[in-house]
């Protein structure tokens, strides 16, 4: 057992090192360092027989402690993997696409897979309207609403189907900001966004009092799905304590 423990924790180790090398403008790679470090430190502990001279409290913390926090990923795991395979409803009045990292290269990844889902959607619904929503951040070259709107043009969406909201920072404003553009009450709204985060941005937009909300979900880089996806957990406990959620 103390192996495998060890063995799991080089390759989150490495796995962290992968997605820090990545340079996506977040912090939470040192989550894999921080995971790492704990099987490792286990690992060590029950090989060298330490663990048995730690005090039984200690011992009986650490068993807890880990047990609730395997618990609350893989709850937390279970309500984000729900909405998946979101496809939105038809002839919704509005997108809300949710902003994400704009690099000096262009589009990221995660924020160009959006925009795709986006452009299928609206050119199968000519009378739904899209919101582009995000600001710029300080890695940014310019605001998230406007890299959104200049690629959806660039596909040949008409300009006046798409609406910028270009203040928001994170996740909670960009559909707060949003909503100054729709009747929340009676329209049909759609939260855009990749695969792992739509559970979030959809609790979001039922909290602040979109009454008929759907989502669509775009893809994500499986390779980093992991990570996303962890990083979810701890953006879903956050927003829940903000009472975002």
């Amino acid at each position: 057992m103390s192996i495998v423990l060890i063995i799991i924790g080089i390759a989150c180790a490495l796995y962290g090192m992968t997605v820090m090398l990545v340079g996506s403008g977040s912090k939470f790679f040192l989550f894999w360092y921080v995971l790492a470090a704990a099987f490792v430190a286990i690992g060590w502990a029950l090989a060298s027989g330490a663990w048995s001279n730690f005090p039984v409290v200690a011992r009986r913390i650490i068993q807890v402690g880990g047990g609730l926090f395997c618990a609350f990923l893989i709850v937390t795991q279970i309500m984000v993997a729900k909405e998946f395979n979101d496809r939105g409803e038809p002839d919704l009045d509005y997108l809300i696409v949710l902003g994400a990292q704009v690099r000096p290269s262009g589009l990221s990844v995660a924020l160009k897979s959006r925009l795709d889902a986006a452009y299928d959607y609206l050119i199968e619904n000519e009378n739904t309207t899209c919101i582009v929503s995000g600001g710029q951040g300080p890695n940014e070259p310019m605001t998230e609403a406007d890299a959104m709107a200049g690629y959806l043009i660039e596909r040949g969406l008409d300009p006046d189907r798409i609406i910028r909201e270009n203040q928001s920072t994170n996740t909670s404003e960009n559909i707060r900001n949003s909503m100054s553009f729709i009747d929340p009450a009676n329209d049909h709204v759609a939260i855009v966004t990749n695969d792992y985060h739509l559970f979030r941005g959809m609790a979001i937009a039922r909290k602040q009092g979109i009454a008929h909300v759907s989502g669509i979900a775009a893809g994500a880089t499986p390779w980093y799905l992991p990570n996303n996806m962890a990083r979810e957990s701890f953006g879903l406990a956050k927003d829940f304590v903000l009472g975002n959620l």
